[in-house]
């Protein structure tokens, strides 16, 4: 008898912890995920080991989103992006690389290819994700929205958008607007300077 109770007493206490275990997945919820853009609610894998990238995790930062190429008039472009980089991701910026071969067949390579050259040649620490399609029946929704909200899709390597804080607004720049254009820069700063509004609706 005693050992009859004990073993019921054993199941009823498995039956608790796992009840529990799956109520508390169910509540959790990270703090932030319910107020992750829609924009931004895609994932990819990492260039270099191909460990899933949210994008959520760059939310409430200034994004800097660029389709690049290895062998492109354009490449040389990595070296201003990094600068960019480095220099405001204290501020709020963080770039997202997106190599593609859509263009001229200038990003032939694999992932460890483009991530090695992308180190050795240009020291680029900023985020690199895998090789992605961004025009045409293939591009990624997650292009196809930036082009849906830019009014632009990108006409060849290096092409840019900025993403506001907010995840809202999108704006486009051509592949030969160079990283430290101007115009591009002071679009750039009014971005980084905006403060999150309380919506975030798209």
């Amino acid at each position: 008898m005693p050992n009859t109770m004990s073993s019921a007493f054993q199941f009823f206490r498995v039956i608790m912890i796992g009840a529990a275990l799956i109520l508390g997945a169910v509540i959790y919820r990270p703090v932030n995920a319910a107020s992750c853009p829609e924009l931004l609610q895609h994932t990819f894998p990492s260039l270099q080991d191909g460990t899933p990238q949210s994008l959520c995790q760059y939310q409430g930062k200034v994004i800097l989103v660029v389709n690049t190429a290895s062998f492109c008039g354009f490449t040389d472009q990595y070296g201003g992006l990094e600068v960019l980089y480095r220099k405001y991701r204290a501020h709020g910026l963080v770039v997202l690389g997106f190599p593609s071969n859509d263009f001229g067949n200038q990003e032939p390579g694999d992932s460890k290819q483009i991530a090695k050259f992308c180190r050795r040649t240009y020291n680029v620490e900023f985020p690199m994700l895998e090789k992605s399609h961004v025009v045409g029946s293939q591009r990624t929704p997650f292009y196809a929205e930036l082009a849906r909200r830019s009014g632009k899709s990108p006409r060849w390597n290096f092409h840019k958008y900025l993403i506001d804080r907010a995840g809202s607004q999108v704006l486009g720049f051509e592949s030969a607007v160079v990283p430290d254009d101007k115009q591009f820069l002071a679009a750039l700063h009014k971005l980084l300077d905006a403060r999150k509004p309380l919506s975030r609706k798209t």
